[in-house]
């Protein structure tokens, strides 16, 4: 897997310095398959990723269907979405950021 950053557009300003161009998520709608679970104490964003989808580097996905900003630990009272579609999640990310 490629970084989420590796489609983010790099550019210079008028002195020289890099500016990195924003990155857009796709928006993630519910599907049937779709796994809801309510987190472990400690489990932290990256190790659902990792447990879920074999890739620590996908937690954003994880963060952007359930709307967790700032955080990488959920609350263990809070029930969570694992979306079931990356290979259409990832698509819609690169079409987003092309």
């Amino acid at each position: 897997m490629s970084s989420r950053y590796s489609k983010t557009r790099i550019k210079r300003d008028k002195s020289g310095i890099k500016l990195y161009s924003t990155t857009y998520y796709p928006d993630i709608s519910i599907e049937d398959e779709d796994t809801f679970i309510y987190p472990s104490f400690g489990e932290r964003l990256d190790t659902l990723a990792h447990k879920y989808y074999n890739d620590v580097s996908l937690w954003w996905i994880i963060a952007k269907a359930n709307g967790i900003k700032g955080k990488l630990t959920p609350s263990v009272d809070t029930q969570i979405r694992i979306p079931s579609n990356i290979p259409k999640i990832l698509e819609d990310f690169d079409n987003l950021n092309t």
